[in-house]
């Protein structure tokens, strides 16, 4: 693209200026095919790529950097353009990271941004000059915080044709409630009130009122709002579900990366895995950067390696990959799994982003260079599995190998798209679609399984678990 992008009115998204395009169609919705290698934001001298300094504008996230000498300052814009006001405190994963890397697109007017090397293409368009009226000095009245949030809602939210009411419903709500003079808490309130029955647990609004931390979270599923109201909490249940693995593993039982994998055999003759999160494997606290990845991925795969030789040493003819109470976390994580288990490259999912313009991204599933299982896989998963848990599961299910039981997983699949709203409190929503290869979405009504098994009834939460591994092991004792 030969000319640049221009801004049409105050606040409003820009569009492209009349001119000739050198792109093909093509390039314009897949860029990523296109794009010029990857190169940090930031050097090694802690100064910004002159390559990528200037105002750029986000297609679909609703963001706008400025980038100088001095660093990175991002903006929201939709009806309002501000930068928010930071207190120093991450109130969220996805609070505490911001882009680190960029690809070129031809022509220089275009790019692509990204967290992390591999990470969601984030295209942003070339401004001449920062949006009128963009500010670093957000007013932060009730009415200015609340028309912030709507408008977040409206441009970005993708699934109110899953998750009804829609917007317009829910946002009549919050303005009848909403008043100049109301106190911090009552704002609190209409807000929440917005999100009531929304079931999306990568929907939250998080902050501070009163000097009180507080979270609005719906979607949980129906067995961790049962534990955690259980005598001895989730936690009890966690240590009991691991105690009783442990023991049903026997000699081989192996319980590492950081309390988050449980392996070993069952009976000698199948292999069991047990995945709890993908990632936090280590104890890194520098979470988002390319050192924590690195150390992340070296560890997960310390782990796989040990388990698939052992399983390889063992001649075991069948695994049982357990997410039943994975609770989700990196992508690369997610889709590393499914690349132990296939001999063959394929496509695992696609994601496309609700205002992007783009193309739906397909997510490769490439065969692990280090010891692989190639044999007949039984998944498990329950209502407990989400996210990441499901990005994985998605892209198993296209293994013609792996059959899939257990109960149907949680149905919200979107990283979260965090703002911050011009008071500080943070908002995070889901703005991305995953599909399976034939394009279809999951979201809201979560992957069904292959073989129904009941995982965590209610009156046995623990053993009722490991009652659903033995019945997936006489499943292949009798195969």
């Amino acid at each position: 693209m030969t000319c640049s992008i221009k801004p049409i009115a105050v606040f409003l998204l820009p569009v492209l200026a009349a001119c000739t395009s050198t792109s093909t169609p093509s390039e314009m919705a897949q860029p990523w095919r296109s794009a010029g290698p990857i190169q940090p934001i930031e050097t090694a001298q802690s100064e910004t790529n002159p390559a990528i300094r200037g105002v750029w504008q986000s297609r679909g996230y609703g963001r706008v950097l400025r980038i100088d000498e001095a660093g990175v300052t991002q903006f929201e814009i939709g009806a309002s353009c501000y930068s928010p006001v930071y207190s120093g405190e991450a109130l969220s994963a996805m609070d505490s990271v911001s882009y680190r890397y960029f690809r070129t697109l031809p022509g220089g007017d275009s790019a692509i941004f990204q967290l992390l090397s591999g990470d969601t293409n984030v295209v942003f368009d070339r401004l001449e000059a920062l949006p009128e009226g963009c500010t670093e000095d957000p007013v932060s009245t009730p009415p200015a915080v609340a028309d912030a949030f709507l408008d977040a809602f409206d441009r970005h939210y993708a699934f109110f044709d899953r998750r009804p009411p829609g917007h317009a419903t829910r946002a009549a709500r919050v303005r009848a409630a909403i008043r100049p003079d109301m106190s911090e808490a009552e704002l609190w309130d209409a807000l929440a009130g917005y999100m009531h029955s929304l079931s999306d647990s990568h929907t939250k609004l998080i902050g501070n009122v009163g000097g009180e931390r507080r979270r609005v979270q719906d979607g949980q599923g129906t067995t961790l709002p049962r534990m955690r109201a259980a005598e001895g909490g989730e936690t009890a249940w966690l240590v009991g579900l691991i105690d009783t693995t442990m023991e049903k593993l026997g000699d081989t039982a192996q319980h590492t990366g950081n309390d988050r994998v449980v392996w070993g055999l069952i009976d000698g003759r199948i292999g069991y895995i047990q995945i709890f999160q993908m990632g936090g494997f280590t104890d890194r606290k520098d979470f988002g950067t390319e050192a924590w990845a690195a150390a992340e991925m070296n560890e997960f795969d310390r782990i796989m390696d040990e388990a698939m030789t052992a399983f390889a040493e063992r001649e075991i003819e069948s695994v049982i990959l357990d997410l039943s109470n994975n609770r989700g976390g990196w992508d690369k994580i997610a889709k590393a799994i499914p690349a132990r288990f296939t001999d063959e490259p394929y496509v695992g999912f696609t994601t496309v982003t609700r205002g992007s313009g783009l193309s739906p991204f397909p997510h490769m599933i490439e065969p692990e260079s280090g010891p692989r299982f190639t044999g007949p896989v039984y998944l498990l998963t329950s209502d407990v599995t989400v996210s990441g848990g499901e990005l994985a599961t998605l892209a198993l299910r296209q293994n013609p190998r792996v059959i899939h039981a257990g109960g149907v997983t949680r149905g919200s699949f979107s990283t979260p798209l965090a703002k911050r709203l011009p008071n500080g409190w943070l908002l995070e929503l889901s703005n991305e679609v995953f599909a399976a290869p034939d394009g279809r979405v999951y979201e809201e009504s979560g992957i069904a399984p292959q073989v129904p098994l009941e995982v965590y009834p209610a009156e046995t939460p623990v053993e009722g678990h490991w009652h659903a591994v033995e019945a997936l092991a006489a499943m292949i004792n009798t195969h």
